[in-house]
């Protein structure tokens, strides 16, 4: 099965398990989980960070699969902090060429984090997966994982 044919399988998956669930968090664990489990040779961390309401321009560990995460990112930090800043979707082929990156588990070296807005176009996460492969992420994943958030949490 191709990359596409993957993401088709699981998306549907996704969206038949989360039918009539309104829980972000709910949500936010099953995405992470039915994606890490559908991906597991490039799916090394896969999760979310939300932003924290309590501080300004900070975003926060939720829900994910992998080892330990990063507690909190600023905006602006990082991979993630980068995609929060800028409400853009970052594809890094070698995270260890970026100045900023920050170097939760050491054992990454490519990253995708696109972000995740709600009904109203506010921020409200990111949603993260690093590999331990280089180039690990393209413009296919990066299509259904942007589709896959909107439809979620922006419908």
């Amino acid at each position: 099965m191709d990359k596409r044919e993957q993401y088709e399988t699981v998306l549907a998956e996704i969206e038949a398990v989360l039918d009539g669930e309104h829980n972000r968090t709910a949500q936010m664990a099953t995405i992470s989980c039915l994606l890490s489990q559908a991906f597991p040779d490039r799916y090394f961390w896969t999760g979310f960070y939300v932003v924290d309401p309590e501080k300004a321009n900070e975003l926060i560990v939720g829900p994910y699969q992998g080892t330990l995460g990063c507690l909190r990112i600023a905006f602006g930090k990082g991979v993630c902090g980068t995609a929060a800043a800028t409400r853009e979707t970052q594809v890094v082929e070698d995270v260890h060429a970026l100045a900023n990156h920050i170097a939760c588990d050491s054992r990454s070296n490519s990253e995708i984090v696109v972000p995740v807005f709600d009904r109203a176009g506010e921020l409200i996460a990111v949603f993260d997966v690093d590999s331990t492969q280089f180039s690990a992420f393209d413009a296919t994943d990066k299509e259904y994982l942007e589709a896959l958030m909107a439809k979620i949490f922006a419908a």
